[in-house]
């Protein structure tokens, strides 16, 4: 079973944010990316908001660094790890210039990109960037296909739908993947079913463990009435973390203890049919963090059961 981390800093919801990590920059999220890619994390994943409305702001912070621009400065960074849009509200943009942008990422990485996909969920930003929120599910299921087209192999990419129609338009330099793996993020029956037909991967969001069985359940029962047969890889949020014995409150719901144990409350994802998990550990500084990202990689990482590497995106 793999592992990977949405990288702090560049996302300051007050529902995870450390207070730390409000004086924190770019020098701080090169140090933590070259931590993950030294310590055997298979990705780095970044968030995407264009824009958080004022009624929000409280509870999600205005800081939302764009997924692009700060996976590119660390795929400079790094060398091995992957580099995740976590996901990306890629409805709000026309698929073309997505594709444009990711595929120059992805030439740039060496092929290290996952794209990551979502529907979005604040209302104002359609509104102010011109797309309808109310259809924002068919937006994206038909943004996914065009998305394949446009990040496939051919210069010339074409694509004729209800919402978007292109042909005779090149695009490079292309992605270095034949195929960019799309993982396609969200909870809700739709999201659900719409990962299973359209993804190479499901990112759920917020399910917790004992939940998290009957919708595995259900994505692969789609996939299997519709025929579809293709590598599919199948990821997890894990709870909070924090290697050994904390000296500071690191809350209730934070999974702490010995390597031994952590790694066997772990392997429960990957007995439900989770291919890789996304951790987040507790911290009061840059420091502690790429301490406890160490300590994990050298300690934990290596008791995660082998094995479960069905998938596309995570083979590096």
């Amino acid at each position: 079973m793999k592992y990977g981390i949405q990288l702090p800093v560049q996302s300051q919801s007050a529902i995870y944010a450390e207070p730390w990590e409000a004086a924190a920059g770019p020098e701080d999220l090169a140090c933590i990316a070259r931590a993950a890619d030294r310590s055997g994390f298979a990705y780095l994943a970044c968030c995407d908001h264009v824009a958080i409305p004022r009624r929000l702001a409280s509870a999600m912070s205005t800081v939302w660094y764009d997924p692009v621009a700060t996976l590119a400065f660390l795929a400079a960074v790094t060398e091995r790890v992957r580099l995740l849009s976590h996901v990306a509200v890629v409805g709000l943009r026309h698929p073309l210039l997505t594709a444009k942008q990711y595929a120059t990422l992805d030439h740039l990485c060496g092929g290290r990109l996952i794209l990551g996909v979502g529907a979005g969920h604040v209302r104002e930003e359609f509104e102010a960037l011109g797309v309808d929120f109310r259809r924002r599910g068919a937006v994206l299921d038909e943004t996914v296909d065009a998305l394949r087209a446009a990040l496939g192999a051919e210069e010339f990419p074409e694509h004729h739908g209800e919402l978007y129609d292109f042909e005779g338009l090149g695009q490079r330099p292309r992605p270095v993947q034949p195929s960019v793996p799309v993982w396609v993020g969200g909870s809700s029956p739709a999201a659900v079913r719409r990962a299973a037909l359209k993804g190479d991967g499901w990112l759920p969001q917020g399910d917790p463990r004992e939940r998290l069985p009957e919708q595995i359940a259900t994505v692969l029962r789609i996939r299997g009435d519709a025929g579809v047969e293709e590598p599919f890889t199948v990821g997890a949020i894990a709870e909070p973390l924090y290697v050994g014995e904390p000296g500071w409150d690191v809350g209730r719901r934070t999974l702490s203890g010995e390597p031994e144990a952590l790694a066997e409350s772990l392997r429960a994802y990957a007995a439900m049919g989770v291919d890789q998990i996304q951790v987040r550990f507790r911290s009061r500084s840059r420091s502690e963090l790429v301490d406890q990202m160490g300590l994990f990689g050298a300690e934990v990482g290596p008791l995660l059961e082998k094995g479960w590497e069905r998938g596309r995106g995570i083979d590096h």
